[in-house]
C-alpha cells in the first residue's frame, strides 16, 4: 500500500512539508505546505518556475512539479512539526532530464540492470564560522596542528551534539565526530547505504547542519577553500558494489583484498577523473582546494594527480580495507546526487569495458610526486574541467546529452562571471607593468 503522507501528518502532528527538490548547483529549492493540501500535492506535485532556480529553462517553458518521493520523508529533528520531503522534478508529464536525483535513479538503474546496487558513505567536512563567514567563529582555535583537538571540539559541544542526536534519532546510525585538520572544520560521519539514500541524506545533511549552526548563532559553511592557509572542505566518498547481501568488491585473493571488478570499477575513475571533476570540484574555488600548496598543518589532504594507492592519504583514491576504496577527490560544494551519478556512471564503464586502472603507486605523493613521470594531473581550474567533462562521450550517454549540456552552459556562465570581476591582486600585480 502507498505511503499516506495525509494520515502520516495526522499521526505524527506534523503541521508543515517542505517539498523540497536540488537543483544543478546543489541548491536545495522548496516550498511550504500545510499538511491539509498534502494529499494534493503528493498526488500532483508542489509547482515551479523552473528557470527562477539553477536549471537550464526559460520563463517560457510551463510549470515544473516537484513529485515527493513519501519514502524520503524526514520529521525535521530540531522543528519536528515540519516534515522534508525529497522530491523528482517533472514537466509535461515527463521527468525533467536535467534533474540530479533522477539522474542518479537513471544510473542506478542501469546497475541493477547488471545486477549491481552502488553502497557508498561520504565524509562531510565542513567549517563553522561567524555568520558572514569571514573567520572560523571560535577564537581559542588556533592550534597549528587543530586536528582531533579535543578542547576545540568541546568547545562546539553544544552545535555538534545536536546534529549528532538528530541523525541518532532519524536513524542514520552516526559513529562519530571530530575536530578536522583546519582551525574551525569539523567532519561528521554516518553508516554507508544505497547511493540514493545516501544521497538524500547528504542533501539534508547539510541543510540541518546550516540550520542547527544558524540556531546557534553561527554558519555552516561547505564551501571547498574559505580560508587560504588552511586545508580545505573534502568530500571524501566510500564505494563498494553489491549483489544482494555480497560485496562484489571483496576477494581475499585479491590484491589488497579487492576483486577484479572494484579494480575495473576503479579504472573508470581514474579513466574519467578529469571530467569528472566537473561534477566533484563544481566551484571556481574548489581549485584552490585540490591544487593547493602546503597548508600550516603541513598537508592539504586532498589529491593533485590522478592515481591510486593502498592505505595512503596522499593520492586520489586509496584502498583502506578488503572491499571498499576511498575516492578522496570530491569537495563539499559538490552536489550529492551529481556526485553519486558521476561515480558510478564511470565506475561502470570501467566495469563494462574491463578498464585496468594501471600500476598502485605506494610513494607519498606530496614529497616524491614529482619522481613519477605519466601520472596524469587533475585540472587546474573549472573551465580545463568543464572542457573535459564536455568532451566526454562516456558521461553523455551514462548521465544523458541534455544534462551535461545544460550543467555545462550554467557552468561556463559561472565562470565568465568569475573571470569578469577585476581582482585586488590584479591590481597590485599589474598597475605598474
Amino acid at each position: 500500500m502507498a505511503t499516506d503522507l495525509a494520515k502520516i501528518a495526522k499521526d505524527r502532528g506534523i503541521k508543515y512539508f517542505l517539498i523540497s527538490y536540488t537543483d544543478l548547483f546543489g541548491s536545495q529549492r522548496a516550498k511550504l505546505v500545510p499538511a491539509s493540501a498534502i494529499a494534493g500535492m503528493q498526488k500532483n506535485g508542489a509547482g515551479f518556475a523552473g528557470f527562477a532556480t539553477w536549471l537550464d529553462l526559460s520563463p517560457a517553458d510551463p510549470d515544473m512539479f516537484a513529485m515527493p518521493d513519501p519514502e524520503s520523508l524526514v520529521q525535521l529533528p530540531w522543528k519536528p512539526e515540519v516534515g522534508w520531503l525529497a522530491s523528482d522534478i517533472w514537466m509535461d508529464g515527463k521527468p525533467v532530464a536535467q534533474g540530479p536525483r533522477i539522474i542518479l535513479k537513471r544510473v542506478t538503474a542501469e546497475a541493477a540492470k547488471l545486477g549491481y546496487v552502488m553502497k557508498s558513505g561520504v565524509e562531510c567536512e565542513f567549517f563553522l564560522t561567524n555568520p558572514d563567514g569571514t573567520a572560523i567563529a571560535d577564537a581559542a582555535d588556533t592550534a597549528t596542528k587543530p586536528c582531533y583537538d579535543q578542547s576545540a571540539l568541546m568547545r562546539r559541544y553544544e552545535v555538534i551534539t545536536e546534529i549528532c542526536d538528530a541523525m541518532l534519532s532519524l536513524g542514520w546510525e552516526p559513529y562519530q565526530n571530530d575536530h578536522e585538520d583546519a582551525n574551525g572544520q569539523f567532519e561528521m560521519n554516518w553508516t554507508f547505504d544505497a547511493a540514493t539514500l545516501t544521497a538524500d541524506r547528504h542533501v539534508f545533511f547539510k541543510f540541518m547542519a546550516k540550520s542547527i549552526a544558524e540556531k546557534h548563532g553561527l554558519r555552516a559553511t561547505f564551501m571547498p577553500k574559505p580560508f587560504l592557509g588552511l586545508t580545505g572542505s573534502g568530500c571524501h566518498s566510500h564505494v563498494s558494489m553489491w549483489q544482494g547481501k555480497k560485496n562484489a568488491f571483496e576477494d581475499a585473493k585479491g590484491e589488497l583484498g579487492v576483486s577484479k571488478l572494484g579494480y575495473h570499477f576503479i579504472g573508470g575513475i581514474i579513466e574519467h577523473a578529469e571530467a569528472l571533476c566537473a561534477l566533484l570540484n563544481p566551484t571556481v574555488n574548489s581549485y584552490k582546494r585540490i591544487n593547493a600548496p602546503r597548508t600550516t598543518s603541513g598537508a592539504t589532504w586532498a589529491p593533485n594527480t590522478i592515481t591510486y594507492t593502498g592505505n595512503n592519504r596522499t593520492h586520489m583514491i586509496r584502498i583502506p580495507e578488503p572491499g571498499r576504496f576511498e575516492l578522496r577527490l570530491a569537495d563539499g560544494a559538490t552536489n550529492p546526487y551529481l556526485l553519486q551519478a558521476g561515480i558510478l556512471a564511470a565506475g561502470l564503464d570501467g566495469i563494462t569495458k574491463k578498464t585496468e586502472p594501471g600500476p598502485r603507486l605506494d610513494i607519498n605523493m606530496y614529497t616524491d610526486g614529482h619522481t613519477v613521470k605519466d601520472a596524469k594531473r587533475l585540472p587546474l581550474n573549472l573551465l580545463d574541467a568543464l572542457r573535459a567533462f564536455e568532451n566526454s562521450s562516456t558521461l553523455k550517454m551514462a548521465l544523458g546529452e541534455s544534462f551535461i549540456s545544460a550543467y555545462a552552459k550554467l557552468k561556463h556562465a559561472e565562470w565568465d562571471d568569475y573571470a569578469s570581476h577585476l581582482t585586488q591582486w590584479e591590481r597590485q600585480a599589474t598597475l605598474d607593468c
